[in-house]
């Protein structure tokens, strides 16, 4: 767990929950503080399958990683929004295809990096954690741990997971998709899930009214909204889908709709 004096070195305020924190309690994990428990509680309450959710978006993303690892051919991953470090984090999914895979993650929680550092998860050279908000994207793609590990010349993964539906329509998501998008070279990959209130609108709802007391609150989506994510990168198959439908390992009787978060991955195409 993250100590006092990490926490008060990091300048990091425990009063106030923090998706990252609430995610992690999701999980079950320990690197989560009262605050974040309190209002992860309250979301529990307003809808339960939250729980589920968590674990659902976990198995998306390490499904996704493996696919780009061990068939696309990709070696460069960059994680906007990875949230505390857990177990099968995208370094060990990927670096378990592909030992040679680069990946840096990036949140503008600054408790991820504290924790990341405790748990030697960036003593690997392959593998960087820096503090940043997607909201500025070009902080991102400019960072020097990025560009030390990231060749924007050759084909990538960009991963924003769970993360979008903390960005309102003010801040213009879309262009930060694009910018990200334009970024990367032709071959690349976007990785994206997002929370719908379409299917449970009265739960999402409930979720929703908690979030506002965080730091970053949420909005929810349409489909449609959520595709437009996809703009310049087609998706591949499945399309975008409720993530437990995103190529699961196994068979599962979770009803999708239980896990209200769309999920897809594109590509950019290649210069004919």
């Amino acid at each position: 767990m993250t100590t006092e004096s990490s926490v008060q070195l990091a300048g990091i305020d425990p009063s106030i929950p923090t998706a990252a924190g609430m995610y992690d309690y999701y999980l079950g994990g320990r690197n989560n503080f009262a605050a974040d428990r309190r209002a992860a509680n309250k979301v529990i309450a307003a809808a339960p399958e939250v729980i589920l959710m968590a674990r659902e978006n976990r198995g998306f993303i390490q499904r996704a990683v493996r696919f780009l690892a061990r068939d696309a051919g990709i070696r460069q991953f960059l994680d906007i929004g990875s949230g505390m470090p857990t177990q099968g984090n995208v370094h060990e999914i990927a670096q378990a295809e592909a030992p040679d895979a680069r990946v840096v993650y990036v949140d503008n929680d600054p408790q991820v990096l504290v924790r990341s550092r405790a748990l030697k998860t960036t003593e690997a050279k392959t593998t960087s954690v820096i503090t940043a908000d997607l909201r500025d994207p070009d902080a991102i793609l400019n960072h020097p741990e990025t560009r030390a590990q990231i060749d924007f010349d050759q084909p990538m993964a960009i991963l924003l997971v769970a993360v979008l539906h903390f960005i309102d329509d003010e801040a213009d998501p879309y262009g930060i998709v694009a910018r990200l998008r334009d970024s990367m070279a032709p071959g690349s990959y976007l990785v994206i899930n997002h929370a719908t209130a379409d299917p449970r609108p009265g739960n999402a709802g409930g979720a929703a009214e908690v979030y506002k007391n965080t730091k970053y609150p949420a909005t929810h989506r349409t489909r449609d909204q959520i595709e437009r994510f996809f703009d310049g990168a087609p998706l591949i198959d499945p399309g975008l889908v409720f993530v437990p439908e995103w190529r699961p390992d196994v068979e599962t009787d979770i009803s999708p709709e239980e896990v209200w978060i769309l999920g897809g991955v594109g590509r950019k195409p290649t210069v004919d």
